[in-house]
């Protein structure tokens, strides 16, 4: 008997495109009305029709591993002098004690501006 092939199983022939291939490509009338729709409602801000049931929910340890999204604005190089126990903490947690010190500040900074009711 032959070896059914699964859903996620890759396809045969891989199909190659280019950024040029996409632009010069003729779209049908009913994907550009689904475009349009789908368009319309992800402006509305609605996503009632997405379904979200086959994503499993995040386990406690996974929550437990996440960290701040890092802001991408330059930042500006200072010299900082620190007490020895407070930088051998920091790097005891691992790579990136320097970076852990802007994101100590930043929520200091977050919460202070909650705490006053500024932004």
């Amino acid at each position: 008997m032959a070896k059914k092939s699964s859903g996620s199983s890759q396809p045969e022939k891989l199909v190659t495109m280019t950024s040029e291939d996409i632009k010069s490509r003729v779209w049908t009338a009913r994907e550009i009305a689904n475009f349009e729709r789908l368009a319309k409602s992800q402006a509305a801000g609605d996503d009632s029709d997405i379904d979200y049931s086959d994503i499993p929910e995040l386990t406690e340890e996974q929550l437990s591993r996440m960290v701040r999204l890092r802001d991408l604005r330059p930042k500006i190089p200072v010299s900082v002098r620190l007490e020895p126990r407070i930088l051998a903490w920091l790097k005891a947690k691992g790579p990136g004690h320097l970076t852990r010190i802007n994101d100590i500040l930043a929520n200091l900074m977050e919460a202070e501006s909650a705490a006053t009711g500024r932004r």
